[in-house]
């Protein structure tokens, strides 16, 4: 079976790491796109190709200020990303509680023995 676009969604945009570095960095803040070329050490081409595929999926807004292009991550469009994680919650949740109940039993059986 063909995999769907980059630009088909955002699971699919964010299936490339690079981008997901890029949002990783958007998070803290709005950002130019020299800012990002430097803080990821890529060529600008590259960066702003992923800017596009992550602004076509509503996952960045972008903001013109003279010639530069500022870009911040988009909460609404990343929404179906965050819906989609929480499922898995009371797994990991389930998963850390096992792991604190075994490490109780050890250090209550290392204090007996």
């Amino acid at each position: 079976m063909a995999r769907a676009a980059t630009t088909s969604d955002a699971f699919n945009a964010v299936a490339e790491p690079r981008r997901r570095e890029i949002l990783d960095h958007l998070a803290s803040g709005e950002h130019s796109v020299n800012d990002l070329v430097i803080r990821l050490r890529l060529e600008q081409p590259s960066v702003s190709k992923h800017l596009r595929v992550l602004r076509d999926v509503g996952l960045v807004r972008v903001r013109r200020h003279g010639r530069q292009m500022f870009y911040q991550a988009n909460a609404e469009g990343i929404r179906p990303l965050h819906e989609w994680t929480k499922t898995f919650e009371r797994l990991w949740a389930h998963q850390l509680t096992r792991v604190k109940e075994r490490a109780e039993q050890k250090a209550k059986d290392s204090s007996e023995g």
